[in-house]
C-alpha cells in the first residue's frame, strides 16, 4: 500500500486507461489516503478515473456508501445508489461476452479461468462486489424512506420534541409497497451476487487456476465476498435458513470466518475489508446476536498492525475502543473514543458513533449527566432513531438526583410521553 504523507496530485482526466496493476496501485493510495482520514483527499484522487477504470469507480462508491451508511441520510444513499450503479455498468463493459453457444455449453459444463483474460476476472469480482453493495443500499433506502426524519425537527431543536401528524393511510401504503418493492430488488442482487461468487470461488480452486500478477487482488475480493456470505447466512435464524437453502443458499461460519481470515492476511486491495468485517463481527456482531463466541484476542490480533500503521486512524481508534469495553477496561475505552473524535473532522458521523459508545461507558461508570450529555448530542445531530436517544435522556435525567440542576430545562416524564409518538427510523 503506498504511503500517505500527503494527499498526492489528482489523476488527469482523460488519460490513456492505464493498465490493471496501475489502477489497483492508485486505488491503494485512495485508501491509505481514506485510512487516515483524508477523506475528501480520496475522493478527489479516484474522481477523474472513475468513467473509466472499474476500480476507480468501485473504490469511490465504497467510500460514498461508507459515508451513507453512518449518515443515514437519503441524499446520501441516493448519490452512492447512482455511483454504485455507474460502476457495475463500468464493469459490465469489461466482463467476458459470451456468444449463444458459449452461453448454451456454459449451462452444461463450468467456465474456466483459461476462457478469462486478466481484465475480465477481475471485472467479475468487482461485478458481483458492486451487486451486493448495491443491495445493502437498497435495503437502507427502504428503511430511510420508511422512517424518515422531518429537516425541521432535525435542524432546529426548538422542534426536536414535537410530534408529527401521521401519514395518511394511502401515504402509508404506498410506503409498504416502496420497501417490499426495495426488498424484492435488494433480494434479487443479493441472489445473483451470491451466485458469482460461488462460481468464481469454484474457478480459484480448480486445478487450471493459474496465479497471473494481479491474482492477490483478485484473491482478495473472492475471500472478501464468499467470507462475507457465508459468515452472515450461517447467522441467520435455523428457520430462515432453511428457507434460504432451498433456493440456494448456504452458510458456513467456519468456512467464512476462514476465508476472512485469510483474505485479511494477504496483501491486496480488499485485506483491509476483511479486517473490518471481522472486527464487526468480533466486536459487534457475537454481541447482538447473542452468540457468545466472542474471540477478543484475534480482534486485537487483526487490529494490531493497522493501529500501529495509522495510529490516528479513525475506523481502527474506534475498534480500538470498542475492544477495551469488551475487556471491561471502560476508562481506556473513553480515552480511545475521545481520540477517534479528536482524530478527524471531517465525517461527522464517525463521532455519532462515538458518542453512541461514550453514552453507555458513561452509563457503566453511573456518570448520569455524562450519559445525558452524550444523549443529547445524538438526539440533536444524528437522525438513526430519534425515539431511541429521546427515551435515554429521559431514562438519564429520571437518574438525576433532586439537588442536581436539570439542564435545558427538560422533564424525564414529558420527554417519555414524546417518545411513543416517534418510531425509530430503522
Amino acid at each position: 500500500m503506498a504511503s500517505a504523507g500527503g494527499a498526492p496530485g489528482a489523476l488527469p482526466a482523460g488519460t490513456p486507461e492505464s493498465s490493471l496493476h496501475e489502477a489497483l496501485d492508485q486505488c491503494m493510495t485512495a485508501l491509505d489516503l481514506f485510512l487516515t482520514n483524508q477523506f475528501s483527499e480520496a475522493l478527489s484522487y479516484l474522481k477523474p478515473r472513475t468513467k473509466e477504470s472499474m476500480y476507480h469507480s468501485l473504490t469511490y462508491a465504497t467510500i460514498l456508501e461508507m459515508q451513507a451508511m453512518m449518515t443515514f441520510d437519503p441524499q446520501d444513499i441516493l448519490l452512492a445508489g447512482n455511483m454504485m450503479k455507474e460502476a457495475q455498468m463500468l464493469c459490465q463493459r469489461h466482463r467476458r461476452k459470451s456468444s449463444v453457444t458459449e452461453s448454451f455449453s456454459s449451462l452444461v459444463n463450468r467456465p474456466t479461468l483459461g476462457q478469462f483474460t486478466e481484465e475480465e476476472i477481475h471485472a467479475e469480482v468487482c461485478y458481483a462486489e458492486c451487486l451486493l453493495q448495491r443491495a445493502a443500499l437498497t435495503f437502507l433506502q427502504g428503511s430511510s424512506h420508511g422512517g424518515a426524519v422531518r429537516p425541521r425537527a432535525l435542524h432546529d431543536p426548538s422542534h426536536a420534541y414535537s410530534c408529527p401528524p401521521g401519514p395518511g393511510r394511502q401515504h402509508l401504503f404506498l410506503l409498504q409497497d416502496e420497501n417490499m418493492v426495495s426488498f424484492i430488488k435488494g433480494g434479487i442482487k443479493v441472489r445473483n451476487s451470491y451466485q458469482t461468487y460461488k462460481e468464481l470461488d469454484s474457478l480459484v480452486q480448480s486445478s487450471q487456476y493459474c496465479k497471473g500478477e494481479n491474482h492477490p487482488h483478485f484473491e482478495g475480493g473472492v475471500k472478501l465476498g464468499v467470507g462475507a456470505f457465508n459468515l452472515t447466512l450461517s447467522m441467520l435464524p435455523t428457520r430462515i435458513l432453511r428457507l434460504l437453502e432451498f433456493v440456494g443458499f448456504s452458510g458456513n461460519k467456519d468456512y467464512g470466518l476462514l476465508q476472512l481470515e485469510e483474505g485479511a492476511s494477504g496483501h491486496s486491495f480488499r485485506a483491509v475489508l476483511c479486517v473490518m468485517l471481522l472486527l464487526c463481527y468480533h466486536t459487534f456482531l457475537t454481541f447482538v446476536l447473542g452468540t457468545g463466541n466472542v474471540n477478543i484476542e484475534e480482534a486485537e490480533k487483526l487490529l494490531k498492525p493497522y493501529l500501529n500503521r495509522y495510529p490516528k486512524g479513525a475506523i481502527f481508534l474506534f475498534f480500538a475502543g470498542r475492544i477495551e469495553v469488551i475487556k471491561g477496561n471502560i476508562d481506556a475505552a473513553i480515552r480511545r473514543f475521545e481520540e477517534c473524535c479528536e482524530a478527524q473532522q471531517h465525517w461527522k458521523q464517525f463521532h455519532h458513533m462515538c458518542y453512541w459508545e461514550l453514552m453507555w461507558c458513561f452509563t457503566y461508570k453511573g456518570q448520569w449527566k455524562m450519559s445525558y450529555f452524550y444523549a443529547d448530542l445524538l438526539s440533536k445531530e444524528n437522525c438513526w432513531s430519534k425515539a431511541t436517544y429521546i427515551y435515554m435522556k429521559a431514562a438519564y435525567l429520571s437518574m438525576f438526583g433532586k439537588e442536581d440542576h436539570k439542564p435545558f430545562g427538560d422533564d424525564e416524564v414529558e420527554l417519555f410521553r414524546w417518545v411513543p409518538h416517534r418510531a425509530p427510523t430503522v
